[in-house]
C-alpha cells in the first residue's frame, strides 16, 4: 500500500508544480487522436449508429490499455523502478488539476482590464459553448462553471478510480500500482471519448450514446462524493460549505447530466453566486436552468475564489486518500 500511495501523492505533487506540459505525445493526447482517427474509419464505413459508438469505446480503450499494461509489466519484469516511474508517469499525465487553476488566470486578467474579446478567446479554450455571445457576467459563469465540473472529470474522478483499482488488486493479489493506473487509465479515455463524441447533436446523439453513458456511469460516485470533499474545501476557503450543500442539495439534480450539477451547485452555493443558465452550444440556445440563488453573477474575484476551493480541495481529497491508503497497511 505504501507504494500505491506514494504514487498517487507525487503524481499530484508533479501536477501541482509542473502541471500539464503541452506536448505531442502526451498520453491523453495520443488517445485523442486514436479516437479522430477510429472515429473518421468507422465513418468512412458507414457506421453512424449506437452499435457503432459503442465499437468506438471498446476499440480506444483497448488501445489504450493493451500498449500500457504490455509497457508497464515489461518495465517492471527488467527493473522494478523503471516500471514504477512508468506508472508514476502515466498517473501524472492522467491528473489536470494545475491546468484548471492555470487557464483560469488569463480569463481573470482579461476581465479585469475590460477585455471581453480576449475574455472570450481565453474561455474559449476550456469551455465547449459558442463565447462570442458572452457577456462579462457569461464569461465569469463559464469560468466558475469549468473549474467545478473538471474538477470532478479531471482530477476527483482519475483519483477515485485509481483507488478502486488499487484496493481491488490489494483483495485479489494483484499488481496494486499497475491495476490502479488501468483502472485511472480506463476512467481517462472514457472521459476523452465524451468530451470528443459524447454530445447531443444530431450527428453524435446515437454515435457519442455509448461514450456518454460509459462517463456518466464513471463519474456517479465521484460526482457525489465531491460535495464531503468541496465542503472542507470551502471551510478552509472562508467560503460557505453550509449554504453550498444547501444549494447543491437543492439544485444539483437539475441538469441533463446525472452529474454535472453536483460540484455546480455546491460552488454557486458557497460563492454565493447564480451559475448556468441560458448558453449557445453548436449553433442552438439551450436553456439550462439556473443553480444557486438570486440574481447575483460571479465577476473575477469569484473566479479567484473558486480558483481556492478547487486547489484546497484537491489537496484534501489527495491527502484523506494517502491517509486511508497507509491505514490500510
Amino acid at each position: 500500500m505504501i507504494e500505491l500511495a506514494a504514487i498517487i501523492f507525487f503524481a499530484f505533487l508533479l501536477d501541482v508544480f509542473l502541471g500539464d506540459p503541452p506536448y505531442r505525445y502526451h498520453p491523453i493526447r495520443i488517445i485523442g487522436r486514436c479516437i479522430t482517427l477510429f472515429e473518421k474509419t468507422l465513418r468512412h464505413m458507414g457506421l453512424n449508429g449506437k452499435g457503432s459508438g459503442l465499437l468506438l469505446v471498446v476499440t480506444t480503450e483497448l488501445s489504450a490499455l493493451c500498449p500500457y499494461l504490455t509497457a508497464s509489466l515489461l518495465l517492471h519484469s527488467l527493473y522494478r523502478p523503471l516500471g514504477m516511474s512508468f506508472d508514476l508517469f502515466i498517473c501524472y499525465s492522467g491528473l489536470a488539476l494545475k491546468d484548471l487553476t492555470v487557464h483560469a488566470q488569463p480569463v481573470i486578467h482579461a476581465l479585469e482590464t475590460g477585455d471581453l474579446h480576449e475574455a472570450q478567446q481565453r474561455i474559449g479554450r476550456i469551455v465547449g459553448r459558442e463565447v462570442q455571445y458572452l457577456d462579462h457576467n457569461g464569461v465569469s459563469r463559464a469560468a466558475v462553471e469549468t473549474l467545478a465540473e473538471n474538477f470532478v472529470d479531471g482530477f476527483l474522478s482519475p483519483v477515485f478510480w485509481y483507488l478502486v483499482g488499487g484496493i481491488l488488486a490489494y483483495i485479489l493479489s494483484l499488481p496494486l500500482v499497475i491495476l490502479a493506473v488501468t483502472f485511472m487509465l480506463f476512467f481517462k479515455v472514457g472521459s476523452t471519448l465524451d468530451s470528443m463524441v459524447g454530445y447531443r447533436s444530431p450527428e453524435f446523439v446515437a454515435f457519442g450514446w455509448a461514450s456518454a453513458k460509459l462517463d456518466d456511469m464513471m463519474n456517479f460516485i465521484p460526482a457525489r462524493l465531491s460535495l464531503i470533499i468541496l465542503f472542507f474545501g470551502a471551510l478552509i476557503s472562508g467560503l460557505h460549505p453550509l449554504e453550498g450543500l444547501r444549494i447543491a442539495r437543492r439544485d444539483r439534480l437539475k441538469h441533463d447530466s446525472p452529474n454535472a450539477a453536483h460540484a455546480e451547485s455546491f460552488f454557486a452555493g458557497a460563492l454565493g453566486v447564480r451559475l448556468c443558465g441560458p448558453a449557445v452550444y453548436h449553433g442552438s440556445l439551450k436553456d439550462k436552468p439556473w443553480v444557486g440563488n438570486g440574481n447575483s453573477d460571479p465577476g473575477p474575484e469569484d473566479i479567484r475564489r473558486a480558483v481556492l476551493l478547487a486547489t484546497y480541495s484537491g489537496w484534501i481529497a489527495v491527502l484523506a486518500s494517502v491517509s486511508g491508503l497507509v491505514v490500510l497497511l
